[in-house]
């Protein structure tokens, strides 16, 4: 297995160049692009229109399931399902498929673990590992789609890690799933969420690849956000706000602002007022998240000290958006009794 190569992750150009090195005609990587990322089959076998001694050199040379389901969890409370993976070098990740009354969205990674540790957030305390291949990030799906008894409508690239900071396979995952020949998800239907690394939002505008981008915003005030989200230090709330504001009058979309309710941190009438302000400046939505428990991670310092805001007062402040014609979700808590609800992805090493 070692002397094999992966060809899960490979683009439909990478799949032309590797035919025309083997000297096959140029429509055996459409065929391969299709069985792979069309009907998602695990076994080069299944791929009928191959010629059977195709098949067999292609089994000898590639490796073409790049996760192993090792265990799935189902909430007691509704119908999300979480789904551990492990991947081919011994890393553990986890998806998670939320299904609603008129969709199934998937939330994938794209790291094991994360870099940034921002407060609210059980993946950044279990630490960086390593960045997923495109391969890996796609196998998410594609193992998802075969266990759900419904079909996966949504993808949200929310699960452990930064995708900007995995830039090149999110980037090549995302250009997988815009090729025609990919009939299950449109790019219009996948949302890449990021902390903030403004000069990766701008490259991901100029890439032609139009998907919905989130912001993790959390706060509008610089010395709260930096506290929540170390990340700010580095790139400043204004440089990542001038980057989607470059993006959405670049791509066509809108702009999701995502903000996990703090008790007595970024719940007060200022930033109300500093939410409006910014949501008059460009094309967005605000996303409502309440803050889930991160006690299964034993969280110290600044985390141990988060606290969520009641219900009462969550409405409260929707309340005083609507009023000023700012676009408001509240995302509902699903799977929190397997910690599989926003913000709590970890694997315990």
């Amino acid at each position: 297995m070692m002397n094999k190569k992966f060809i899960k992750g490979l683009s439909l150009a990478e799949l032309k160049e590797l035919c025309e090195e083997k000297g096959l005609p140029k429509f055996r990587s459409e065929q391969l692009f299709n069985w792979m990322y069309n009907y998602l089959v695990t076994d080069f076998d299944e791929m009928l229109n191959l010629p059977k001694d195709l098949r067999s050199q292609f089994n000898e040379e590639y490796i073409l399931n790049t996760l192993e389901l090792t265990d799935s969890k189902s909430s007691k409370y509704d119908n999300t399902r979480k789904l551990i993976f492990k991947t081919t070098s011994n890393h553990f990740i986890e998806s998670v498929i939320i299904p609603d009354k008129n969709r199934v969205t998937l939330c994938v990674s794209t790291q094991v673990g994360c870099p940034l540790d921002c407060q609210f957030c059980a993946t950044g305390l279990m630490g960086y590992k390593k960045n997923l291949t495109a391969g890996e990030i796609f196998d998410q799906y594609g193992n998802a789609q075969r266990i759900s008894g419904n079909e996966i409508t949504n993808i949200v690239y929310m699960g452990m890690g930064e995708p900007l900071l995995n830039f090149d396979n999110t980037v090549k995952s995302l250009s997988i799933f815009s090729e025609e020949l990919t009939k299950g998800i449109s790019l219009k239907k996948i949302t890449v969420s990021t902390a903030g690394i403004a000069p990766k939002i701008l490259e991901l505008a100029e890439t032609g690849l139009k998907c919905k981008i989130a912001l993790s915003l959390h706060s509008c005030f610089d010395d709260i956000r930096t506290k929540i989200m170390p990340i700010n230090k580095k790139y400043s709330l204004k440089e990542n706000l001038d980057a989607v504001a470059f993006y959405a009058n670049k791509t066509g979309t809108r702009i999701t602002f995502e903000y996990i309710m703090l008790k007595g941190i970024n719940d007060r009438i200022e930033d109300v007022k500093a939410l409006v302000s910014l949501a008059k400046k460009i094309p967005s939505k605000v996303n409502i998240i309440p803050f889930n428990s991160l006690e299964h991670m034993n969280p110290s310092g600044f985390a141990s000290e988060l606290q969520p805001t009641s219900k009462s007062k969550i409405d409260e402040f929707v309340d005083r958006l609507r009023d000023n014609n700012v676009t408001v979700l509240i995302r509902d808590t699903q799977g929190e009794d397997i910690a599989a609800a926003c913000g709590q992805l970890a694997i315990k090493y």
